[in-house]
């Protein structure tokens, strides 16, 4: 596959806000987030749909898809940024404009429920995407600065960007020694798996399997990983980063039930790649971004996670082979 990396972004570019899932609760924090991107030199378009409410929906699909496809469409937009996550990208892929994605390549960022989009957009189009901050939540009100560097860091130098780190020294656990090197893909344990068995989930063959959940009880999180383990999805990964599962132990503590920790033991077990626990990457607020579809290694003597190569480009050219 031909891998398709977008250009960089600088300051007095354009960047598109758009609502793929839900609507902000608080819609203040969308104005709050333009205005951050726009103290830092960036001009902002937003979506026709970001504000509007459809249920759980941030409008109809065909809202949210128009929004999509105007952003990528708009030659004046180098970069999309999603509001949140929250429910309803799956809706979304069977409608997608891929062509015209792929012929615009640009910097799409988001996490969460943005998973499902990103996945789909990699495997149809081998554009590069960003697993991190979003406008109303992390860049609405004072962004952490770790996750500010390591964000503006990745999508504005075409240098390649080097190691992923944790903060304040967070411990990054290793299980089988070896080192690894892959295309980075994943995201949200529970979006990856709404994918399986459809047209729009990548080939994890010779990759590195990285994710992270939120509010997930053990025996959830179980069900997710027996998933891989019976498609074989563990026998294709070169390596794995578990990052952070957030608020994903047992909630009924009346109940007998197995520990995060035990369920994720039982499952390495089975993992004969080299693995790596606890990078600070998901639903919280200091953490590292991901980009899909760029090439790192990962060492477990080391415990360190290096992105070998630039995630965007400075010229023309669009295709990294």
């Amino acid at each position: 596959m031909k891998i398709l990396k977008p250009k960089k972004l600088k300051k007095g570019d354009v960047i598109g806000i758009i609502s793929p899932a839900s609507k902000p609760k608080d819609e203040t924090r969308i104005d709050k987030g333009i205005k951050y991107l726009e103290s830092l030199g960036y001009r902002v378009k937003e979506g026709k749909s970001v504000r509007k409410c459809y249920g759980y929906l941030a409008g109809t699909d065909e809202e949210r898809i128009n929004d999509l496809n105007d952003m990528f469409s708009d030659k004046h937009v180098k970069a999309i940024i999603c509001t949140r996550g929250g429910y309803g990208t799956p809706r979304l892929l069977s409608k997608i404009n891929y062509n015209l994605i792929k012929k615009n390549p640009k910097i799409l960022v988001g996490y969460s429920d943005i998973t499902a989009l990103q996945l789909a957009i990699f495997k149809k189009t081998g554009l590069v995407t960003f697993s991190g901050p979003m406008l109303a939540v992390e860049m609405f009100d004072k962004i952490d600065p770790f996750t500010e560097e390591c964000f503006w860091k990745m999508v504005t130098s075409s240098s390649k960007f080097g190691y992923l780190r944790n903060p304040d020294n967070e411990k990054i656990v290793s299980y089988n020694n070896g080192s690894a090197s892959g295309i980075l893909l994943g995201g949200n344990l529970s979006l990856i798996l709404t994918l399986f068995g459809t047209p729009y989930i990548p080939d994890f063959k010779n990759s590195i399997l990285i994710f992270e959940d939120v509010d997930e009880e053990p025996y959830r999180v179980d069900r997710y990983l027996s998933q891989f383990l019976n498609s074989g999805t563990f026998n294709k990964i070169k390596g794995m980063i578990i990052a952070s599962m957030t608020d994903c132990g047992p909630t009924e503590r009346t109940q007998p039930t197995l520990s995060l920790d035990e369920v994720l033991n039982d499952y390495i077990k089975y993992i004969k790649v080299p693995v790596l626990q606890n990078l600070v990457y998901g639903h919280i607020p200091r953490k590292n971004t991901i980009p899909f579809g760029i090439k790192a290694n990962i060492d477990t003597k080391t415990k360190k996670i290096k992105i070998l190569e630039s995630c965007v480009i400075w010229n023309k050219d669009f295709v990294y082979i």
